[in-house]
């Protein structure tokens, strides 16, 4: 046989072998081993908090244990980069936030592609920021606001540097053509600060945003979400109030790496789907103030060919960057 020809039939016979070894893996997933959740930021995020709420109950079902294995930094890119490096094989599974889709344009290097580097497994959840005031800011509703900082100089806090709450809030500034200046905290000390009046207005999530504002330490005046959210029904959307196309959301979701087996990644879908339909899960989603619904990989990956350019534009009319 020619040298060739041999060359061409031995490249035919390891391509064969090699997708009957990834049949094989996904017709057995998952009993080789431990499924391992990478969570993109540190125990006691919302990020982890839903990892462990889905592994456990995955792990019951499937009969294989499910790991958390927290991977914190660079706002993310650490644990997707931990997984983009991993065995497209359904084992080692991406637990990330929006800032999948906003640190590619937000870093110098993010490390990954958003758009190509993994397989969106699943949208788990998600929930609207709200727009917020320390009791003693006169401004009841978003009008009122935007009037206020025409008039006097105001200040608002963040959980940082391009996150979806910054980034929100820089969205609303460009619109309404007033001047706020960003305060960036870490999470909970930014919730602080406007409790303690040192920083008059809040940009946040609504799941820390929730119980003060049940006890009147904060008045809500605007959610980003397109619809009014089900915990705080009586707090008027963005668009409702003269701005239009609002529909900036905190998600979080489950990514695997590219080239995982379409069985591997639909099963794992199907399973979560499942989760996150239990009446246990529903009612401590309520509790956090989180939204889900059912959706397939095909839909979840169109999301994120919306949210990449959505986020992108927003980095850029903000200025905001990080090294």
């Amino acid at each position: 046989m020619p040298r060739v020809a041999a060359r061409a039939l031995s490249a035919l016979l390891g391509a064969s072998l090699a997708g009957g070894t990834l049949i094989a893996a996904a017709q057995d997933w998952p009993k080789q081993k431990p499924v391992t959740f990478v969570v993109a930021f540190g125990p006691g995020a919302v990020t982890d908090t839903l990892a462990r709420l889905i592994g456990q109950k995955m792990s019951e079902s499937l009969g294989q244990s499910v790991v958390v294995d927290n991977r914190p930094g660079a706002g993310g890119n650490i644990g997707a980069q931990r997984v983009q490096r991993a065995a497209a094989d359904g084992y080692t599974v991406l637990m990330t936030s929006v800032a999948y889709a906003i640190n590619p344009s937000l870093y110098a290097n993010a490390g990954y592609d958003p758009n190509r580097d993994f397989m969106p497994l699943i949208l788990a959840a998600s929930v609207p920021n709200a727009i917020s005031v320390h009791p003693s800011v006169p401004a009841k509703n978003l009008q009122e606001f935007v009037l206020l900082a025409r008039r006097r100089p105001l200040a608002y806090a963040s959980p940082g540097i391009g996150t979806a709450p910054h980034l929100s809030m820089e969205r609303i500034k460009t619109l309404s053509k007033i001047e706020v200046t960003h305060v960036p905290y870490q999470p909970a000390q930014a919730v602080t600060a406007t409790l303690g009046g040192q920083v008059p207005v809040l940009s946040i999530s609504i799941t820390l945003t929730l119980p003060h504002v049940g006890t009147g330490r904060l008045r809500a005046l605007a959610v980003t979400s397109a619809q009014r959210s089900s915990v705080m029904p009586d707090v008027p959307t963005l668009a409702e109030q003269g701005m239009r196309g609002f529909d900036d959301l905190n998600w979080f979701a489950f990514f695997s790496p590219a080239g995982t087996p379409a069985d591997v990644v639909n099963r794992m879908n199907a399973e979560m789907n499942r989760v996150l339909e239990l009446p246990d899960i529903r009612e401590k989603y309520h509790q956090l103030g989180l939204d889900s619904r059912r959706n397939n990989p095909s839909e979840f990956a169109a999301f994120i060919r919306a949210e990449v350019p959505k986020w992108a534009k927003a980095v850029k009319d903000s200025g905001a960057k990080v090294d």
